[in-house]
């Protein structure tokens, strides 16, 4: 149907309307029927109100939109627990003015009628006095008092009338006027009820939208956290399977060799015979792995801090101190016996060449070095041989030169029966004050001795002994000796 089609349609159905329920005038004076239609438009502008929600749709169509409208749907589902006692109140107002319309409109149909049955009784009233009048002009005047007295009546009726209206519509407009106001007020206290639920709605998605991020956050780091460690200890595993691999490939040459027969061959001075072990893993499982022994290398590295000339690092192992002196920017140098240790050294990038101690130290120029750094090695040699060692090395140090020893402490009786023995090729170990005579004999100065490794880390039983016995024969499981190249 086309636009103008339902204007005529909607003011055809107004006319009958108006017909069957008249306004304005009945034809009396003074006497009018009660104007419905402000009611009317009031009642029509509600329900078209009531008719318009969820139907307005501001937003294009799409995503959003279709999401929006869930959203509003489910809110709206949520809160019909709460706004239903208003839904039904709204229900008994509208249900209360379509029925005063509905009494209006029959009080309008009723005195409509009633003007109308007096229009007619009026009309007969004339025509009969008015044939009175022609035909019984005397007998009239006889009659006018009745007249009279019924045109009172009929006026007294009038006024009355007329009175009861005006209180009528005093009143009606009064109902109104509260009823309007009421609803007024309830739909202002329902919007803000509506607003306080849409705040506390947003806040709580917001709360749960940062804790949701905190929370996957904190899984995410922790995620990482662990991927990094596990990516560690992998690339550890790694490395250690690779110098595994290549120390096999190494030695199985040397396995060949050794399968023939030969002739047994005498130790070098000052050095003992070779036990045939695998030397690196030795060192792993009884002096702890490289990570431990470079951060306790780094100790050491910082007393040869501002030194020029090269440090020599005499029994270098696997290369811990001369790391610890490469990270210092110390120019450090090392010899090993081992070939193994050596080849794992360079691996990493480290200065070091297989050479016995004493032939290396003896082919070196004299105060050519700056410092020398002996840890674990004294208490390999024979004791003959130590103050010769001393002695050597203090030739070719520099004067100020520092040079360091660190070896098992005698003086812990704990060192007998855990460590010390553990090493097959350990001669006897060096007191700190034999070690001390040694170093003033061969012309250092400054001096000092420092006790490593406290044995009751290692042996906590120690911890009930008495601290008098316990610190005098079961203080360090090593010792550093340390002193100056007059």
């Amino acid at each position: 149907m086309r636009g103008d089609e339902l204007t005529a349609a909607i003011e055809e159905v107004r006319a009958r309307a108006r017909a069957r329920a008249p306004q304005g005038s009945f034809g009396l004076e003074g006497v009018s029927a009660p104007d419905v239609m402000p009611l009317v438009h009031a009642r029509d502008a509600a329900e078209a109100k009531v008719a318009a929600i969820g139907t307005v749709n501001p937003r294009p169509g799409g995503l959003k939109n279709s999401i929006a409208q869930a959203m509003k749907r489910w809110i709206a589902r949520a809160l019909d627990w709460h706004v239903r006692e208003q839904v039904e109140f709204n229900r008994g107002s509208m249900a209360c003015v379509q029925a005063t319309i509905e009494a209006l409109v029959d009080l309008s149909r009723s005195m409509s009628a009633l003007a109308s049955h007096h229009r007619t009784l009026r009309q007969e009233v004339e025509a009969r006095e008015a044939r009175l009048r022609e035909e019984f002009l005397i007998p009239l005047a006889g009659c006018q008092t009745e007249f009279q007295i019924a045109a009172e009546q009929l006026s007294d009726i009038r006024k009355h009338w007329t009175e009861w209206r005006t209180g009528f519509e005093e009143n009606r407009s009064k109902g109104e006027i509260h009823l309007l106001r009421t609803i007024s007020e309830l739909q202002a206290s329902f919007q803000h009820r509506v607003t306080l639920l849409d705040q506390n709605f947003r806040e709580i998605a917001r709360l749960q939208h940062a804790d949701f991020t905190g929370e996957q956050d904190r899984r995410t780091l922790d995620v990482q956290e662990r991927f990094r460690k596990d990516l560690e200890h992998v690339q550890g595993e790694m490395e250690k399977l690779v110098f595994t691999e290549l120390r096999l490939l190494r030695q199985r040459p040397v396995s060949v060799e050794a399968a023939a027969p030969a002739a047994p061959v005498a130790a070098a001075p000052g050095r003992t015979a070779e036990v045939p072990i695998d030397w690196m893993r030795f060192g792993e499982v009884f002096r702890g792995s490289e990570e431990r022994i470079r951060e306790h290398q780094k100790l050491y590295a910082a007393r040869f801090a501002g030194t020029a000339l090269p440090i020599l690092d005499l029994g270098c192992g696997r290369g811990e101190f001369l790391e610890a002196a490469r990270d210092a920017g110390l120019a450090a140098r090392g010899i090993e016996l081992s070939e193994e240790c050596v080849a794992f050294c360079r691996a990493k990038g480290l200065e070091a060449q297989r050479a016995d101690l004493f032939e290396h130290l003896a082919s070196l120029d004299d105060r050519s070095l700056g410092g020398v750094y002996c840890s674990q090695v004294i208490e390999h040699l024979p004791p003959e041989r130590l103050p010769v060692l001393v002695r050597l090395i203090a030739a070719k140090l520099h004067t100020g030169g520092l040079a360091v020893f660190e070896t098992p402490n005698p003086e812990c009786l704990a060192i007998f029966a855990t460590h010390f023995y553990i090493d097959p090729t350990h001669t006897r170990p060096v007191p700190a004050r034999l070690m001390r005579f040694y170093m003033e004999e061969a012309g250092f100065i400054n001096i000092e001795v420092d006790r490593l490794e406290p044995a009751v880390e290692t042996m906590p039983s120690l911890s009930e002994l008495p601290v008098a016995v316990r610190e005098t024969f079961f203080g360090g499981l090593d010792y550093a000796i340390s002193g100056r190249r007059v």
